[in-house]
């Protein structure tokens, strides 16, 4: 078999990794590129092969950066098969419409603005398609993707419904195992149960998104969340978290709700400002079966979302109001890197104000405005202004659902101590600079590490 890294191939964003084998091509993911706006567009609209060559995806999770070009494949003809856990398949209804809505405006927005016409990558008519095709398969359920190739999802820990990919691959008469970590989660998420390790691989591509560093444990995450809520509301400031729609949501909103019980916040106003992370939210309802039962507040809470001080904030009108309010309050909103959504308005108004904070609970890729506020400037460019950045920015690392370098190293370790036959550990989603350290560490450990550039090829 050949794998082509096209995605995610030195670089954190637009996962997606070309398997070869009996004549037939399956993408790993198929995630959009994300970052400096001009050079994403860009990438987000090239493709290597000919799509009518793609006989199967096999999608990892929701994560946009994982699945937000698969629209782009029904736009341009392709209706083959789509695999996904359920919970997957479910998240990408709401996330990729929320994709196409988003293309869709933007195409409008410029055209208004007298800029020329750029055809949208995508619309929802194409995200719809997705579902359509789209298949829902349990995890540890061995299902044929395509002929010569059979495929086991494994909880990966990393949020609801994602997964590892365990690919058997015969050729000849002789089987490989192929291993594709997809997001490597952590042990003590909450709500999320912890990664299951594969076993007997031959090959592995593995992410590497924090493979130079280490998270500070989970539950410093929430002391730390309890003690920027509580300075912020003694100033009379509001915290501003720019999150991810999909499980940093849903976990802040966890975390709060236990902070409250146990009277360690204060009871302020919390608003879920994303009709998206609304929609996932349910869409965690939805799947309880797949929920942690060893947290007490898991088994013991009726309600882990929608407690007295939670408001969603679904409407343009509701949004805005908030601008307009006074008193200390938490403003939940879209995107995770500040790069679109309505945590840009929000930060329009409220980064110039010393009594508010900028929090930040997850990975901020490079030439995002999330990285940009995050290195302090005296100023952030929002929506063609400059804004003084006078607000409080923090930053929680714990929150991150990657795995750290030493959980990532357990990992690995886990997998080779299953794996006698362990060959290629090919290191994607990651910055290269973190990736020549990971994969460094790893050479020192007698792994056969790679970071492979992309478009590259190589054999297993």
């Amino acid at each position: 078999m050949q794998i082509e890294f096209y995605g995610a191939a030195r670089e954190v964003t637009g996962s997606c990794h070309i398997l070869r084998a009996n004549g037939k091509t399956v993408l790993l993911d198929c995630g959009m590129f994300q970052g400096k706006r001009k050079e994403a567009a860009d990438k987000n609209r090239a493709f290597p092969i000919p799509i009518d060559q793609i006989d199967a995806v096999v999608l990892s999770h929701a994560h946009i950066d994982h699945s937000g070009r698969l629209p782009y494949l029904t736009a341009k003809g392709y209706s083959k098969t789509i695999f996904a856990t359920a919970a997957t398949r479910d998240m990408c209804a709401v996330m990729l419409a929320d994709s196409a809505h988003i293309q869709e405006s933007d195409a409008k927005h410029l055209a208004q603005h007298g800029k020329p016409y750029v055809e949208p990558l995508y619309t929802m008519r194409d995200a719809t398609r997705v579902q359509e095709i789209m298949v829902g398969i349990p995890y540890a359920k061995t299902f044929d993707v395509v002929e010569g190739i059979r495929c086991t999802y494994v909880d990966a820990g990393h949020i609801l419904g994602s997964a590892s990919v365990i690919l058997d691959v015969t050729e000849n008469g002789t089987t490989k195992r192929l291993v594709f970590s997809g997001d490597i989660g952590r042990k003590g998420l909450s709500i999320i149960r912890d990664p299951v390790i594969p076993t007997a691989a031959n090959a592995v591509i593995m992410e590497s998104t924090y493979g130079n560093r280490d998270h500070d444990t989970v539950g410093d995450a929430r002391a730390q969340l309890g003690a920027v809520v509580r300075d912020t509301a003694a100033r009379g400031g509001r915290i501003m978290i720019p999150s991810f729609a999909v499980g940093r949501t849903q976990e802040i909103l966890y975390n709060l709700n236990g902070l409250l019980r146990e009277g360690a916040i204060p009871a302020i106003p919390i608003y879920v400002d994303s009709p998206l992370a609304i929609d996932t939210t349910t869409v965690f309802e939805m799947h309880p079966e797949v929920f942690d039962r060893s947290e007490e507040l898991v088994t013991k809470a009726k309600e882990l979302f929608h407690f007295p001080q939670v408001h969603f904030t679904r409407t343009v009108e509701e949004s805005k109001s908030l601008n307009t309010m006074r008193g200390p309050m938490i403003i939940i909103a879209a995107s995770g890197m500040a790069e679109t959504g309505r945590i840009l308005h929000h930060l329009q108004h409220g980064a110039g104000d010393p009594h508010n904070t900028i929090l930040f609970v997850g990975y901020q890729a490079e030439g995002t405005l999330g990285r940009r506020i995050e290195e302090k400037p005296q100023t952030i460019r929002i929506y063609g202004d400059d804004i003084p950045l006078r607000a409080q920015v923090s930053v929680i690392d714990g929150y991150s659902a990657h795995a750290d370098r030493t959980e990532l190293t357990a990992w690995i370790d886990g997998v080779r101590a299953t794996s006698p036959d362990l060959g290629p550990v090919f290191l994607v989603h990651g910055d290269a600079p973190v990736q020549d350290v990971f994969k460094t560490a790893l050479v020192a450990k007698g792994y056969a590490a790679e970071a492979p550039e992309p478009l590259s090829v190589h054999d297993v």
